[in-house]
């Protein structure tokens, strides 16, 4: 794949990730429709995109994916929604991160892998700046929705190292994506929501399931094979920061130094502990390769 259109889909990917927390966050910040109905809305957008997406790359429906995946995806979905009826685009796009790279480092110590100095103090410098945006004070986000945002972060983490060689990723997240939708119905009935035509919530939702999630995912799935391990790693990093900049201009966010400071402690230490092991990696490769 040429390196310029390797790099603008990239770019792409990134942006519709941020955007779904600029969509969610707006529906449910400027519009009447609620979290639940916000939740259900986006899947079944997300599912029908997917599933129109496989059917024009194989010619046949989207029959992969597990129970087990779905329930993943559903509780990331779910907590999204619900985490951004109180926390900022930004805030949340940084926690949510921060979740998902936690989650898969947690994974790699327990599966044994050791961790070298530099990533050790990455995960230090990652957790300091956690702590300290979560630390009690004028400018701390809501702690109920800073956990749920929290709990969404594990779940799609959990849910991404289920994915591994799970087969055609696009396929898999379109079968998973689907087996959502009766457990999004349970939620429904739960909270007892409506869901109208006329709410113009329903229509960001609309488009954060089929734009940005569905046709973002197929983008970015179509993107990672030209990447190398590091850089598809260390490019999600713009995530929060697209996420903050359309913040600040589309909802009139403020960028607190409490929020910058923790970004620079968060993503720096995720870094560290991403280029380490990269650069391990390289090395024991070149080393086993020595006659």
């Amino acid at each position: 794949m040429p390196h310029l259109r390797t790099l603008a889909l990239t770019l792409l990917a990134m942006i519709a990730f941020a955007g779904n927390s600029l969509l969610c966050r707006i529906a449910l910040k400027h519009t009447s429709i609620d979290a639940a109905s916000f939740t259900t809305v986006r899947l079944t957008a997300g599912a029908i995109m997917l599933w129109l997406i496989v059917r024009m790359r194989h010619g046949k429906s989207a029959g992969k994916g597990n129970w087990l995946s779905a329930l993943a995806l559903f509780v990331y979905a779910a907590g999204f929604s619900f985490a951004y009826l109180s926390l900022p685009a930004s805030t949340g796009a940084l926690l949510l991160f921060g979740a998902v790279q936690a989650t898969m480092i947690g994974h790699g110590i327990w599966q044994g892998e050791r961790l070298q100095k530099p990533q050790f103090f990455g995960l230090l410098l990652a957790f300091a700046g956690l702590v300290g945006l979560l630390l009690p004070g004028l400018s701390a986000p809501p702690l109920i929705g800073s956990v749920l945002m929290l709990g969404a972060g594990i779940a799609w983490g959990i849910y991404s190292l289920r994915g591994k060689g799970a087969g055609d990723p696009i396929q898999v997240t379109a079968g998973n994506f689907l087996r959502t939708l009766p457990v999004a119905a349970i939620l429904i009935v739960i909270f007892g929501n409506k869901i109208s035509l006329n709410n113009p919530g329903f229509w960001y939702a609309a488009l954060s399931g089929a734009l940005t999630s569905g046709i973002g995912y197929a983008i970015w799935y179509t993107a990672l094979p030209a990447l190398k391990a590091t850089t598809a790693a260390t490019v999600q990093l713009s995530v929060p920061v697209i996420a903050a900049l359309g913040g600040i201009v589309f909802l009139g966010e403020s960028l607190t130094w409490r929020l910058g400071l923790a970004s620079v402690a968060i993503l720096g230490g995720v870094v560290l502990v991403i280029l380490e092991k990269q650069a391990r990696d390289v090395e024991q490769i070149v080393s086993t390769s020595r006659p």
